[in-house]
């Protein structure tokens, strides 16, 4: 007879999948493309909120991702944006 899982186990995955749904950035329903929120050579001044899985830090612009190296949580830094992707951009710290 099969053994069977704990009641945490078989739920934490459907758990998961929900949670990490209201942060990534999706363009409106009622257009077909959706520009990023930012340009190439825009220079913004950003929080950093999160660190990434190579410890760049992250900052959200509408849900939008912005990599920026060199830079810690909780930090109010002015960047420039180096390249613009369709779910991400990377941005140089300038001050």
């Amino acid at each position: 007879m099969p053994r069977r899982l704990p009641e945490k186990t078989r739920n934490a995955k459907r758990k998961l999948r929900r949670r990490g749904s209201k942060r990534r950035y999706r363009p409106s329903k009622g257009t077909l493309f959706q520009t990023a929120p930012v340009r190439e050579n825009q220079e913004l001044e950003v929080v950093i909120d999160d660190i990434g899985s190579r410890g760049d830090g992250i900052a959200r612009i509408r849900g939008y991702l912005i990599f920026v190296p060199n830079s810690k949580i909780g930090e109010r830094v002015t960047v420039r944006i180096l390249s613009v992707g369709g779910k991400f951009a990377v941005a140089e710290r300038i001050a």
